[in-house]
């Protein structure tokens, strides 16, 4: 006979199949559907944009580097949002400012401006997302700042900071986790040193900080301790990503000490940092707490302002790079001199209350 059958089955659980089900001459092959990368969501971006009049400032490439993860239906959605937005406005097209609300909406709710913080909370709120945004701007193994925002969202969020990544990257050194961290704990650190004392906003921050150290240890082999052994797999790759311990109590036991022994050291250089510009976040709190939203380039025009640093050069015209975002360069990092070689650092963090989000 020329004719034949074809059967099709779709799963997001490969491994609880049959392997009898799997054996050549059943399914023989395999086409595993992943999050698009950098290009795939620009033409996703695209192919829902066909039918949306936008303007001259739309660029889809900063969209999607803002957006790492997403999969079609959020980037549908994003689209949509940014239409809405438009029309709310009064506007015909769609600008990039209108892409980028939409990419917090989606990511961390609307705006909720009629919830009323008394003048203490604010001023908390404040200081802690500058000193998550400090941080990061401190450490070069960093992702650049994009905003900054104490305007309190519908999914919890008090306040949150924007990092955008300035390429897409499917790797991540040492350094740049363990500056991740140091940035997790900046918020906490700034609560501690401006007010003696501590809040619940730090709450997501510290979940999503012991989740990384324990896959340092566990699944990167970044641990001196336990060195290149695997300790941990995943279970549910494509759900939950859950992972499972495999050891037994008193390796645990051993790994929970090592990943409290990280944690801590990155609190402590966070309140390093912190401490030693404090002026800069004196002033970045202040001007954040009257405004409620900063851009990127503002929050580092006023802290080279009180550091007396030069204005960077004017970059040569590019079509490439994301707006409103600043970084230091390796020359020119505060006090990078006083920090042995060994030593040097490196969606939105959304604090449970939350602060910040990521």
């Amino acid at each position: 006979s020329t004719k034949g059958l074809l059967v099709l089955g779709a799963t997001n659980r490969p491994e609880i199949l049959d392997p009898a089900l799997l054996r050549p001459g059943r399914f023989d092959r395999r086409v595993i559907v992943d999050k698009p990368d950098l290009n795939g969501r620009i033409n996703i971006l695209k192919v829902h944009s066909k039918d949306v009049l936008l303007d001259e400032t739309v660029d889809f490439k900063e969209i999607a580097l803002a957006t790492s993860g997403a999969v079609g239906a959020d980037l549908a959605n994003m689209m949509n949002e940014a239409a809405i937005n438009a029309v709310k406005h009064g506007r015909s097209a769609v600008s990039q400012k209108d892409l980028f609300e939409a990419v917090e909406v989606v990511l961390v709710g609307k705006e909720k401006k009629d919830r009323i913080m008394s003048k203490e909370e604010r001023r908390i709120v404040s200081y802690h997302e500058v000193g998550h945004a400090l941080v990061s701007a401190l450490q070069k193994h960093s992702e650049p700042v994009q905003k900054i925002t104490i305007v309190p969202r519908t999914m919890g969020a008090l306040g949150y900071v924007m990092n955008v990544p300035e390429e897409e990257k499917y790797l991540n050194t040492k350094k740049e986790l363990e500056a991740r961290l140091v940035e997790l704990m900046g918020g906490r650190a700034a609560e501690e040193i401006v007010f003696g004392n501590v809040t619940t906003g730090a709450a997501n921050d510290i979940q999503q900080a012991t989740n990384l150290a324990r896959a340092m240890v566990t699944q990167y082999g970044m641990s001196e301790k336990f060195g290149l052994m695997g300790l941990a797999s995943q279970e549910n790759q494509y759900l939950t990503g859950r992972t499972v311990l495999n050891c037994g109590d008193a390796t645990a036991a051993e790994i929970d000490v090592e990943v409290m022994r990280i944690l801590k050291e990155a609190y402590e250089e966070a309140k390093r940092l912190l401490s030693e510009n404090r002026d800069a976040m004196d002033q970045i709190a202040a001007f954040l707490i009257e405004k409620e939203t900063i851009t990127g380039k503002e929050f580092m025009e006023i802290f080279r302002r009180v550091k007396g640093l030069p204005e960077p050069e004017p970059k040569k015209e590019e079509t490439e790079g994301i707006p409103d975002t600043e970084h230091f360069s390796k020359d020119e990092m505060p006090g990078q001199d006083t920090r042995p070689a060994e030593e040097e650092g490196g969606w939105v963090q959304a604090g449970d209350g939350g602060r910040d989000s990521q």
